[in-house]
């Protein structure tokens, strides 16, 4: 690890600085310079962020836009979970503004007694899209809601042996995976079958954010697997590959060298930890000249500014782990 005051080589504050994005300027003033800043709701009246509060149902969900593939898929929930996850993390939204608490109160009607979110598996249980939700829902400030208790209850009761987590369609064979199925009882998995990195990662994201989750000893022991992995191709076919290490977006998805590094700096572990380091040595030697980080997303009109928000999340990383870039 490169010991001198300037950790990252080429300083990518210029770079981020330029971008034509006012809402990704302000993080940076904020976060990577620590300026004082105009309040959050600066932000929520441009024209992304009104656009996608006025394509808001009136039940606070958003229709999906897309062709709907099959009947036991709640598409409405996936499209209020990708929309938040713009809202939250680039807009900065929270639970003062009504659009926030409209769709808190649409997903917590898609939650079942057992605490746990469902309808994007049919009626089959989704840690990974349930972690998720709830990290979105975390940042927004509503983590002291009695729903929220009840969810992230749900996943410790639901925690692999290992310290992960696993959705249970993983472990059927694809000839089982049926209409019937999906529609059916949820399926259960033995606590002892190992756990697959990519829900694990989805749901640590919820334990990360959650002031009153992230020191327990059980997510500590999620941590400790997941830096373990690093680089490494997951137990099951859903992005088994270890090229998916490597494929970075914003806001976050899917699991990967970033999103892990980003959980792990909020829960305490050290940058001197060897495994962090190999983690961040990784960005540290693959940075490009302007400062900046390839994504493995490069085509469409959205690589480019999808590629700045890349970058502030690095750097949030990098401040995070040593107070400095």
């Amino acid at each position: 690890m490169n010991e001198s005051h300037q950790i990252i080589p080429i300083d990518p504050l210029p770079c981020l600085l330029s971008a034509d994005d006012e809402a990704l300027r302000y993080f940076v003033r904020r976060d990577l310079l620590t300026e004082s800043v105009e309040p959050i709701w600066s932000l929520w009246d441009l024209p992304t962020a009104s656009e996608i509060v006025r394509k808001q149902q009136t039940d606070g969900s958003w229709r999906y836009p897309g062709k709907v593939c099959d009947s036991f898929t709640n598409y409405s929930l996936l499209e209020t979970f990708k929309n938040l996850r713009v809202l939250v993390e680039m807009y900065g939204f929270n639970n003062t503004h009504p659009a926030l608490q409209a769709a808190a109160d649409y997903i917590y009607s898609c939650q079942t007694d057992a605490g746990d979110i469902r309808g994007i598996l049919g009626n089959q249980y989704m840690p990974y899209y349930h972690g998720a939700i709830m990290e979105l829902i975390i940042k927004a400030g509503c983590q002291e809601d009695a729903h929220v208790k009840e969810g992230m209850e749900w996943l410790l009761s639901v925690q692999q042996s290992d310290g992960g987590w696993l959705i249970p369609a993983q472990a059927i064979p694809v000839r089982e995976k049926t209409e019937k199925m999906w529609r059916g009882k949820p399926i259960t998995v033995e606590r002892s079958q190992p756990s697959s990195h990519l829900a694990t990662g989805m749901v640590l994201r919820a334990f990360a954010a959650h002031p009153g989750y992230r020191h327990l000893d059980q997510v500590r022991r999620t941590g400790e697997l997941m830096k373990s992995r690093f680089f490494q191709p997951d137990r099951y076919n859903d992005r088994k590959s270890p090229q998916y290490w490597l494929k970075f977006q914003y806001p976050f998805w899917w699991p990967n060298l970033l999103t892990v590094l980003d959980s792990l700096s909020m829960l305490d572990f050290p940058a001197t930890d060897v495994e962090i380091q190999t983690g961040l040595d990784w960005f540290i030697k693959n940075q490009e000249q302007d400062g900046l980080w390839p994504t493995s997303y490069d085509k469409g009109r959205k690589a480019g500014p999808a590629r700045m928000w890349v970058g502030l999340a690095i750097c949030q990383v990098f401040k995070r782990f040593f107070g400095c870039l």
